[in-house]
């Protein structure tokens, strides 16, 4: 497989997935305390929305990169 129709899929299948889900969720621990034998711990949960455009963006270049023909040298 071309190097750049690999490119072209992951770009495709990222585009769609930033479309279906919209951002990405994480956890982040922002505190943590301990006294004597106890311990405590604050996560935070975190959430980077993906733009719309980015989505739409990465599904029409990565289209593109399949539908264009590759000149060999």
């Amino acid at each position: 497989m071309n190097p750049i129709k690999a490119v072209a899929i992951v770009l495709m299948t990222v585009g769609v997935l930033a479309l279906a889900y919209g951002g990405v969720t994480y956890t982040r621990s922002s505190h943590e305390t301990q006294m004597g034998p106890f311990s405590m711990t604050v996560n935070d949960r975190q959430t980077v929305a993906i733009p719309i455009w980015a989505g739409i963006a990465a599904v029409v270049v990565g289209g593109a990169l399949l539908l264009v023909p590759i000149k060999k040298a």
